[in-house]
Order: C-alpha cells, then sequence, then structure tokens
C-alpha cells in the first residue's frame, strides 16, 4: 500500500483539489495521511466531511501546532502505514493514473539499492511538463545529488520508502518553520540511495504566491539560520564545481544579514578566504553562468 502524506497549513482554499484527485484515482489501494500545521481556516471542518463520505480509501486527519513542513512530514512518516509514501503538498493534485502507475513500477525498486521511485510534475494549467524530461515513460536510475549531471531538472514526485524515511527524519531545529528538503533527500544520496526517475507525469501542481517555493528569500533563511547552516554544509559535500561555490556565495548574504563576519562564515563553513571570495562572485554572476552551462 502507499500512503499519500498531505502537509497543509490554512489550504483549505485549494486542497478540494488534492482531494478529488485522489476520488479519482484508477487504483485505490493507498491511504490519506493529511497533518495539519496549525492551520486557522476550515481546512478541519473539510476533512471530517471528506472522511464522513469517502468509501474508497481512508483518510487519517491529524492536528499539530505549527511548525513546518518537515516537522509535518516527520510526523506524518511516524503514522505511514503504506511501505511507500508519496509527499503530496496541499496546492497539487495526482494524475488519475498516479497510484496505478506508481504501484505497477514499485517490484522494481525493491533491492535495497533503492530508496523509491519517482515521477515527473506537470503544471496543473498546461501540458508543459516541469523540468526538460519528455513524458515518454522512460527512466534513469540516480542519486538525488547525480540530477544535474544527469539532466533530471525541475522539481519531482518522488515516493520514498517509509523505512528510509523513518531512518532519515529531517532535522529540528528549535524555533524554527523551514527547512529544505534536501536535509534528508541528500543524506539519503549520500550513502548510496537510487531513485528511479521515470518520465511520466503523476502530479500537477501551481506554486502559489502563499507556498514555501515562493519564499525562499534571505528573510525567511536569517530567520531559519540553524537549518540553513546544516544545508548548507551538507551541499558543500555533494555540489559539484561551481555549485559549491554559489552555494558559499549564497551562504555569505544570507549569514551577513544574520551579522556575521567574513571570519565567522568561513569557520562555519570550514573554508579558506579565497575559496568565499570566488563563490560571492560567482553568486553574483550565478545567472551568466547558469546560462553557459545550460548552452
Amino acid at each position: 500500500m502507499i500512503t499519500v502524506l498531505t502537509p497543509t497549513y490554512n489550504r483549505g482554499y485549494i486542497l478540494k483539489n488534492a482531494y478529488e484527485s485522489l476520488c479519482s484515482q484508477t487504483n485505490n489501494d493507498f491511504e490519506w495521511v493529511i497533518v495539519d500545521d496549525g492551520s486557522t481556516d476550515e481546512t478541519s471542518q473539510l476533512v471530517e466531511t471528506w472522511i464522513k463520505q469517502t468509501l474508497d480509501f481512508k483518510i487519517h486527519y491529524f492536528k499539530q501546532p505549527n511548525g513546518g513542513k518537515h516537522r509535518a512530514v516527520n510526523f506524518g512518516v511516524s503514522k505511514a502505514k503504506g511501505e511507500y509514501i508519496l509527499i503530496l503538498d496541499s496546492d497539487d493534485y495526482l494524475t488519475s493514473d498516479a497510484i496505478a502507475f506508481v504501484s505497477s513500477h514499485l517490484k522494481e525498486v525493491a533491492s535495497n539499492d533503492f530508496a523509491g521511485i519517482s515521477g515527473l510534475k506537470g503544471w496543473s494549467n498546461s501540458p508543459r511538463v516541469i523540468g526538460d524530461q519528455d513524458n515518454d515513460d522512460t527512466f534513469i536510475d540516480a542519486t538525488n545529488i547525480e540530477r544535474t549531471k544527469k539532466g533530471l531538472e525541475g522539481d519531482k514526485a518522488e515516493v520514498y520508502k517509509r523505512d528510509i524515511l523513518i531512518e532519515y527524519p529531517f532535522p529540528e531545529f528549535q524555533g524554527e518553520n523551514f527547512l529544505r528538503e534536501s536535509a534528508s533527500w541528500d543524506r539519503i544520496a549520500l550513502d548510496g540511495y537510487k531513485i528511479r526517475w521515470y518520465n511520466h507525469v503523476i502530479c500537477k501542481c501551481n506554486y502559489l504566491d502563499d507556498g514555501l517555493t515562493q519564499k525562499n528569500n534571505v528573510e525567511m533563511y536569517v530567520n531559519n539560520y540553524q537549518g540553513f547552516i546544516y544545508c548548507t554544509q551538507l551541499s558543500l559535500k555533494t555540489a559539484s564545481f561551481p555549485y559549491n561555490l554559489i552555494k558559499i556565495g549564497q551562504f555569505e548574504e544570507v549569514a551577513k544579514a544574520s551579522g556575521n563576519s567574513n571570519g565567522e562564515i568561513c569557520k562555519t563553513l570550514n573554508i579558506g578566504y579565497l575559496k568565499l571570495i570566488n563563490g560571492i562572485i560567482l553568486f553574483k554572476t550565478r545567472r551568466i553562468i547558469m546560462t553557459i552551462l545550460n548552452k
């Protein structure tokens, strides 16, 4: 069985899209675990109505104090009964064949070499795929940190083994409510676990103004600084040139906004001053560099 796990915060106005997509699945061998991260809107009333009227699959609803998506995911994983977990964001929805497609390929990733399987995400208002892949059902086996060199760009719809997510939970830093997903995904990849990345759209999405994807800014990282340090230190182990230096430059911008000196930055990242300067330069010119690399 697959657990569809949805962390949500004040998304009652759009969560219905996810619910209706689950009702339209051609394979009902799944459960829906909703972790409400302290919503103050009508989410709980909506979900209670759905629980009473839904017969084709089980809905499990949990509410906790607001602590961020990563805490909601950790909690949801602990409650999941499925062997595999598909994290469905509250503003996304599944294609009608998503569960059937994933279920039909799970035996391929049953070995200990794999952490799971992934499909593509597509835009909700167009047939276009997020990333550069074609929706042609081919696949590539790679770790999460090999994605760039394998041409696996853009957000994906990953389905991880529950046991893997239990072993690699998101770190939780006191007083912080945001953490990049790479804090877990890259640790899994560093230990050699692969994902089978299928070129098949299973999830449709938009990036809303109140979503985390739109909030990757300096202020947010300053407010969640310990988690930002953790993810940057991890990325320096996983990213190749020039991306590793660009990460250093991004860290410098946030660290300076947090009141840190160049010496403190070098000490935190365990790097020399020259590497810091190179990182700052590459970060400031990153758009030109990315244009050159993508040609």
